[in-house]
């Protein structure tokens, strides 16, 4: 016979923010953020299952500690009305549009009920009992008492430093005519708090709400539990020979469980002394049997042993029930959950039991705030240490509201999240500065994550500054229409110092940074410069800037300056009796006469182009082809140093980054060495972050002046998969400082990536304090510009030519053909 849902349902009413049901039970119930899953150490783990036996002690006798996790298959839903949205990420948002990951939410219900000799069981549930009237008057005093327990348990979990709970007012648990509340939502199974579809719930053939079939599989019997249990358990997937991987005891039945489902905890907390004299006559009973039956003697031995413990070790008694719910709209599916639920749950050693006869009271016990109706002849004695082992510890990674940071997926299914690794940790304390230290080996997809990562932060307004050995940067430079700075015989590397773009000006360390570059280039590094030169070389570029501004037909480069010093300068200096042994300006002319019109070095520092370095957000210097040049090397890493700091100290509010790429090659001379260990020093307080990215260690190492400035001032380490090192891992963990947890983190990147998709793993430590392994997945465009090999690149050029230069059509256009290829 048809029943309506509001006739019997248990929930009489939802008051100052508390759920009465009809037998008279109070419940407060707590949205509930759990860590993120694979981000803990066996030690956190075991810290916070203490940290749940401690909240456990502080509810009162006859209280239901019900904690509910949803999980639901979602797809990922990208924003594609945002008209701000550059070429590649609306290329990624297309890529991962509906990209399926498994939703959580938490709750944790504390119900109080009032003490009733006549526990529930399935002769007393409200399901069978249409009007229940309650068996004691709500005393405001108890009630208070309660409410204090409860803050007391939330004050525990909260400074536990894994949990933030917090409590749900009445408009999250009742239902409006716009928005489903948690006790409808959890009768009618609705994934969305938006759908006010109302159901059939029957329980006629097997369990139908609505077109959802489900199915309930308890843990209810102690014969059906595992025989040990922990606060956690090993993951060997992530696991290796060197370091074992952990998961909390429960995940299998979390998020590693990858279909709809809702996993229900109970732990029911009575009067230990009645439950232990309850034990104790029942022990008797048994020994009164044992002679009979060897069954009676093994439960003898096993009840006299648990008083032993509870008595002995002061532990606290409780009952427990944990049970997941699964459904779908497909019934050809029914099977395959079942095969997952018995999968999950054997991991842990368990044994699936699929209930039918009580599934409907149990469900009926589910809903919010009517813990207190479960039938305690399904719960199972334990102690509260046992009971919490079963507990979920862990949700999905958070995606960060930071306006700030990058698109990373997470490590189970590739949802992307936002990830901010520069201004969040440090506004929350983790880390002190915003520099980088990457390090991974060749063929570990370290280009793409430097790409990709710079690509995102140039989006968001930063100033980039890319010191870049091997082409890496060549795409994206090209796609965002940047400066490229590299060396070819018919096209050399060109720059102009003399120059003046917008917003600069002749300021000192304008003056400064060209006397060191006139210097670097007439003296040897063994020979000294003297005060005379110096005052003669400021003078000369004073005198010279002068005339320029009178002359507006002059334009400044090297050419003009030279000029100025052979025909102008030198009559200053005779006029000034300026002697040669204090500024021989002959031997400076003849010195740099290479870098005047007709030299080797004309070129160099007489660019006509690309001269607005200050105001221009992106800008690659690639040394692959002058790394060994005695005269022009240091002549680009002397421009790329006042650049840099030109735009630290000119451009305020505005973030800068400075990104050396295979930087041993450049820190192998001295001078640049200093200015790397100066600038991880001091970028952080001109709103700046310098990275340094490297194949090997043994790189940093060699270079002792670099070596601790480096990784003692890079609170961020980003490491990429480290498997052929993992047997001398131990020198890389001392020298960067890396936990054990960080070590087991490291050690699993890459060891079991979804084979039907094509991606590299990436570990990223903040301060040693957060740390977690991410996907870097990105979309076919994506991959095209950051691509480093020389085949796909050619292909890239092609395509855009046919666009009359468009990369971005180009691109596209390849990446539709590649599709439809496949």
């Amino acid at each position: 016979m048809e029943k309506w849902l509001e006739k019997i349902l248990p929930v009489m009413g939802v008051e100052h923010d508390c759920i009465l049901s009809r037998r008279g039970d109070i419940t407060l119930a707590y949205k509930v953020e759990l860590p993120e899953i694979f981000t803990l150490s066996n030690e956190d783990y075991e810290t916070f299952h203490q940290a749940w036996g401690k909240a456990i002690k502080v509810l009162p006798k006859h209280s239901v500690l019900h904690k509910q996790d949803w999980f639901i298959r979602s797809g990922f839903k990208p924003d594609f009305n945002n008209p701000d949205v550059s070429f590649l990420s609306r290329s990624s948002d297309r890529f991962f549009n509906e990209r399926p990951f498994l939703d959580h939410s938490c709750y944790i219900f504390l119900t109080k009920k009032p003490h009733d000799p006549r526990e529930a069981n399935s002769m007393f549930s409200s399901l069978l009992r249409g009007s229940i009237v309650p068996e004691q008057t709500i005393n405001p005093v108890l009630f208070q008492d309660f409410k204090d327990s409860c803050g007391q348990f939330r004050q525990i979990l909260q400074d536990s430093g894994f949990v933030k709970m917090a409590r749900m007012k009445n408009a999250d648990l009742l239902s409006t005519a716009k928005k489903a509340g948690l006790i409808e939502r959890y009768c009618f199974l609705s994934e969305k708090d938006d759908s006010l579809l109302i159901k059939d719930i029957t329980f006629d053939n097997g369990m139908q709400i609505g077109d959802q079939h489900a199915q309930l599989y308890t843990l209810g019997d102690a014969e059906d539990l595992p025989a040990l249990c922990g606060s956690r358990i090993n993951y060997d997937k992530y696991s290796t020979d060197r370091t074992k991987f952990s998961i909390g005891f429960a995940s299998t039945l979390g998020q590693l469980l990858p279909c709809n489902h809702i996993y229900n905890q109970y732990i029911f907390i009575d009067d230990a002394q009645k439950t232990i004299k309850e034990l104790e006559s029942k022990r008797l009973r048994l020994q009164s049997l044992s002679a009979y039956s060897r069954e009676n003697m093994i439960s003898r031995d096993a009840t006299n042993d648990f008083l032993n413990e509870a008595i002995g070790e002061q532990r606290q008694p409780v009952k427990a029930h944990f049970n997941i719910m699964v459904w779908t709209d497909q019934t050809e599916e029914l099977k395959d959950l079942k095969n997952q639920v018995s999968s999950a749950l054997a991991q842990m050693d368990a044994v699936a039991k699929q209930e039918t006869a009580g599934a409907a009271q149990i469900f009926w016990a589910g809903m919010p705030g009517n813990a207190a109706d479960f039938p305690v002849n399904d719960a199972f004695d334990t102690f509260a240490a046992q009971a919490s082992c079963f507990l979920n510890l862990e949700t999905s990674y958070r995606t960060s509201l930071s306006p700030t940071g990058i698109r990373l997926g997470d490590r189970l299914t590739g949802k992307p999240v936002h990830v901010d690794i520069s201004d969040e940790p440090i506004l929350k304390g983790i880390t002190t500065n915003r520099n980088k230290f990457i390090l991974g080996p060749s063929g570990s997809g370290k280009s793409f994550f430097t790409n990709h990562m710079v690509r995102s932060y140039y989006e968001q307004g930063t100033h980039v500054v890319l010191v870049d050995v091997g082409h890496s940067y060549k795409g994206l430079c090209d796609m965002v229409n940047g400066y490229y700075f590299t060396y070819e015989e018919k096209n050399p590397i060109r720059f102009n110092p003399f120059f003046i773009g917008e917003g600069d000006n002749l300021d000192t360390e304008k003056k400064e940074s060209i006397k060191t570059l006139l210097t670097a280039l007439w003296k040897k590094d063994d020979e000294a410069f003297k005060r005379s030169e110096y005052v003669a070389l400021s003078n000369a570029i004073q005198l010279y800037y002068e005339k320029l501004e009178k002359d507006s037909s002059l334009f400044p480069s090297f050419n003009t300056f030279y000029e100025f010093l052979r025909d102008d300068f030198t009559k200053v200096l005779t006029s000034d009796n300026v002697k040669e042994k204090d500024f021989d300006v002959n031997n400076f002319l003849y010195v740099l006469r290479p870098y005047y019109k007709g030299g080797e070095f004309d070129y160099l520092l007489n660019a006509t182009e690309n001269l607005n370095l200050l105001q221009e957000r992106f800008i690659v210097f690639e040394l692959d082809n002058i790394k060994d040049h005695p005269i022009l090397f240091p002549t680009v890493t002397i421009i790329i140093m006042e650049v840099f700091i030109n735009k630290m100290r000119k451009l305020k509010g505005v973030r800068k980054m400075i990104l050396i790429e295979e930087a041993w090659k450049a820190l192998m001379k001295e001078g640049f060495a200093e200015y790397i260990k100066y600038l991880f020093k001091t970028v952080r307080k001109f709103f700046g972050e310098a990275i340094v990215v490297t194949q090997e260690v043994e790189d940093i190492i060699s270079s002792p002046i670099v070596k601790q400035a480096i990784i003692n001032n890079s609170d961020c380490k980003i490491l990429l998969d480290q498997s052929k090192y993992q047997n001398k891992f131990d020198a890389i963990q001392e020298l960067l400082g890396l936990t054990a947890k960080e070590k087991a983190l490291v050690l699993s990147v890459n060891k079991a990536n979804d084979p039907k998709l094509k991606y590299k793993e990436v570990f990223i430590s903040l301060g040693g304090i957060s740390s977690k392994v991410y996907r870097t997945e990105v979309s076919l465009e994506e991959y095209l510009a950051y691509t480093t090999e020389q085949s796909e690149k050619v292909k890239v050029m092609d395509y855009a030519a046919r666009f009359g230069g468009d990369i971005r059509k180009g691109m596209a256009a390849l990446a539709n053909d590649m599709r439809t290829a496949q």
